[in-house]
């Protein structure tokens, strides 16, 4: 039998429960669970890169938690509830939705992309946000990648972007050059961040045209090297050394080797 959410509800007030709740539970505040929030976030994606649909279900529990969390600590407050949660992301689905709950059609993705901006928008201005730039209301709190895509995505809206990969390409290549030209004069830390910055703006670029999600491509590239690292780590264990033992030159043959026999 499936428990409804007034059962978890229940649970986060008496946890909360000054007198008889749990110590930590009790002394929490928005700032000291936002960080868990974050993480369970990442272990949800995390069970879904492994398709593990049980560890996803606890995952997606861990993370629901979160949300009545934050909701419960909020109607302490006086200032919202959970329900009020639910309405107002029912609301916002709806709203933002006229081409699936009204009669509203869209002659393809873009249009109906630009349309979702400009409700958007619409919804700032309701609230007396004065800002009106195509970029306003994109969180600073985001990832920084992902952030980096957002604003590509709303310039490309009114048509401030490439018409496809290939000047992507020669962007990114004159970008490293600037990044090579750093180097090779003494640049200070600062000129070399806003150079490499300009690189990894232009990588998240490159990914958008291509249409592939940065985390998840940065997620498997981290995947992919710490298998042939520590598969570099195993056959130096086999030949009874330690990894650090190693040449470079010496580390970079286990690599080729990790990489030619695992074909990781």
């Amino acid at each position: 039998m499936t428990r409804p959410v007034d059962d978890l509800i229940a649970i986060m007030a008496r946890l909360r429960d000054p007198e008889n709740g749990c110590p930590w539970d009790v002394k929490q505040n928005f700032a000291t669970i936002a960080p868990y929030t974050i993480e369970e976030a990442y272990e949800v994606v995390d069970a879904i890169d492994r398709n593990d649909m049980r560890d996803l279900r606890d995952e997606l529990g861990d993370l629901l938690l979160q949300v009545v969390f934050h909701s419960r600590m909020a109607e302490e407050a006086g200032h919202f509830a959970f329900g009020d949660v639910v309405d107002a992301i029912c609301d916002k689905m709806v709203r933002r939705h006229p081409h699936v709950f009204e009669d509203v059609t869209h002659a393809n993705d873009t249009a109906r992309s630009r349309d979702w901006d400009r409700l958007k928008a619409e919804e700032r201005k309701a609230r007396g946000v004065e800002d009106t730039s195509a970029l306003a209301g994109i969180s600073p709190g985001l990832p920084e990648w992902q952030r980096a895509v957002k604003l590509q995505k709303r310039a490309a809206n009114v048509g401030f972007d490439w018409p496809d990969h290939t000047p992507v390409l020669d962007k990114m290549a004159e970008e490293i050059e600037e990044v090579r030209h750093e180097f090779d004069n003494g640049a200070d830390e600062d000129r070399l961040a806003d150079e490499i910055g300009d690189v990894l703006f232009v990588a998240a670029n490159l990914a958008r045209h291509a249409k592939v999600d940065v985390s998840r491509a940065l997620r498997g590239a981290n995947a992919k090297f710490e298998r042939r690292f520590r598969g570099m780590e195993a056959m130096a264990a086999a030949e009874g050394r330690k990894l650090s033992s190693y040449s470079l030159e010496e580390q970079e043959a286990l690599w080729v080797r990790v990489k030619r026999d695992t074909a990781m």
